[in-house]
């Protein structure tokens, strides 16, 4: 019988395991980011995650994370009207408002809660997108959305690993000036951007990789290989979603779990507590009222209790 592995296995050499449930996490970035985030939500951790919305190249997370550093205050005059909505080009069209006022209130209370929670973060992840950039003409604006305003008004350039390595290290030099503890994970995100055109995407994913990998050499500064993870373990579109560019929930949570032998601290047993508890607050009963499901819900309730106190967490 062959011994051959017919797959790739994709070694993470970061093996620090410094996330615990009395960790802070920040996260920045493209959806794939939103899909971490989520993940550590389920599994109670602390985190803020994408909290200008999905960002997708360097320069609109590093505007991002400047933003919230310095308190910068947004005002009308930095809006845009389009399609009788008000909208930022530095943040997702989640932000953007039928009024001026609900919009600036929401960004300004935004970098303020964000400030705090950077300050106090002890992990920030970033996961970069592509390295394309789009550039609004008239006002000479590197955007982060173009909110579905006409391609005419812009023009689209790529970032070069020289301007995308200049970008984080300014990002890791903001930071350490307020929280010099703070420890930056990178990812790429494994999503393809088809619509630059695959040969542009490849493209734009080799730069952000190699851009990344010049700023390794710090100890504040690691890698997780989420795109190399996607691209040569799970090289089968039986683990996309039906666009076939995304990945599909089985994909993610296999990253994840490779996420979780690098870096989480937690006990396997512990999330798995965790988990079980999740699965059981969401069941729901075929009769509410019977002996054997109030005996679940008591269970239920011990579980969550044991949970609550162990790790300082809630339900």
């Amino acid at each position: 019988m062959s011994d051959s592995i017919f797959r790739t296995v994709i070694k993470t050499k970061n093996n620090f395991k410094t996330i615990s449930h009395t960790s802070s996490i920040v996260l920045f970035g493209s959806c794939f980011s939103e899909n971490m985030g989520k993940k550590l939500a389920y599994y109670k951790f602390q985190q803020t995650t994408n909290p200008y919305g999905v960002l997708f190249h360097p320069l609109a997370i590093e505007k991002a994370i400047f933003d919230c550093l310095h308190l910068q205050h947004y005002d009308t005059s930095d809006l845009i009207l389009h399609n009788e909505r008000y909208h930022s080009f530095h943040h997702h069209s989640d932000f953007s408002k039928n009024t001026e006022a609900e919009i600036v209130t929401a960004i300004n209370s935004t970098i303020a809660s964000t400030n705090k929670k950077l300050k106090e973060a002890s992990h920030l992840i970033i996961t970069l997108g592509t390295a394309w950039i789009y550039k609004h003409v008239e006002t000479d604006t590197v955007v982060a959305n173009c909110h579905k305003i006409p391609q005419k008004e812009f023009s689209k350039e790529l970032l070069t690993v020289d301007e995308i390595t200049q970008s984080l290290q300014r990002i890791q030099n903001g930071i350490s000036k307020i929280n010099p503890d703070l420890k930056i994970i990178y990812t790429v995100s494994p999503v393809r951007h088809v619509k630059d055109g695959m040969i542009e995407n490849s493209l734009s994913k080799s730069h952000l990789i190699s851009a990344i990998h010049r700023l390794l050499k710090s100890n504040a500064v690691s890698y997780f290989p989420a795109y190399e993870i996607m691209m040569d373990d799970l090289r089968d579109y039986r683990f996309y979603a039906a666009d076939m560019i995304h990945p599909n929930e089985t994909a993610i949570t296999y990253i994840w779990e490779q996420f979780v032998q690098a870096w989480i601290a937690t006990p396997t047993e512990l999330l798995k507590k965790i988990d079980n508890v999740q699965k059981s607050i969401s069941h729901k009963p075929f009769n509410p009222d019977s002996e054997a499901h109030k005996k679940f819900k008591e269970h239920l309730k011990t579980q969550i209790w044991s949970l609550e106190a162990q790790l300082a967490i809630s339900f």
